[in-house]
């Protein structure tokens, strides 16, 4: 089977538009029959398609129709581009965490709690697989089983990586230190508004 333009019709209709090639050789490219281009051209195939212009997609150059134009036993040539193989990247699946693991999850929460608490609850949750939910609770000292809950690193417990839990760590130094340039700047206009206010007075 022939390489064949995207939207072959709509091509069509924009090639009889928009050049002087033959209809044999609109046919040919768009793998149509040529009294379907003939049909295009004479308004009674093809109402209501819009134009598609293969120059814009990518698929001919100028010059091609030039040259087509120029020789009517030349056929026009698609160019076949690498871009359109599109490869779909797999959506990332929810961590899965064996049923052995599991409860270590609050243990493993609660370590990041009291020695990373620069962390999100949502950063949190990702490291160790749980839900912010979880995390919220267990920061806030009113999880079901807190009494029982012991403190222990998420490396440790193979719950997450040294180079993910560091990279999280990083991340989350740098917002906190954002926020703490975005407070000392707020102080600074709240003191100097105050300072205006009393030279007006």
């Amino acid at each position: 089977m022939p390489e064949v333009p995207f939207m072959p019709k709509a091509t069509a209709v924009w090639l009889v538009e928009n050049t002087t090639l033959t209809f044999k050789q609109i046919a040919n490219f768009c793998n149509l029959h040529e009294l379907e281009v003939k049909g295009i051209a004479d308004g009674d195939v093809a109402k209501g398609i819009k134009a598609y212009n293969p120059i814009l997609a990518g698929q001919l150059t100028r010059d091609e129709i030039d040259a087509c134009s120029k020789n009517p036993e030349r056929n026009l040539n698609l160019i076949k581009k690498d871009s359109e193989i599109k490869i779909i990247k797999e959506r990332k699946k929810p961590k899965y965490t064996p049923l052995s693991k599991r409860q270590d999850r609050p243990d493993a929460i609660l370590w990041l709690c009291k020695n990373s608490s620069q962390l999100t609850d949502g950063q949190i949750s990702k490291l160790v697989g749980s839900t912010k939910g979880t995390v919220s609770l267990i920061r806030n000292k009113s999880y079901w089983n807190m009494s029982n809950l012991k403190p222990r690193d998420p490396v440790i417990l193979s719950l997450c990586t040294q180079d993910n839990f560091q990279k999280a760590l990083e991340k989350a130094d740098r917002r906190v230190e954002r926020e703490r340039k975005a407070k000392i700047r707020e102080e600074k206009k709240i003191a100097k508004e105050k300072e205006r206010e009393n030279i007006n007075e």
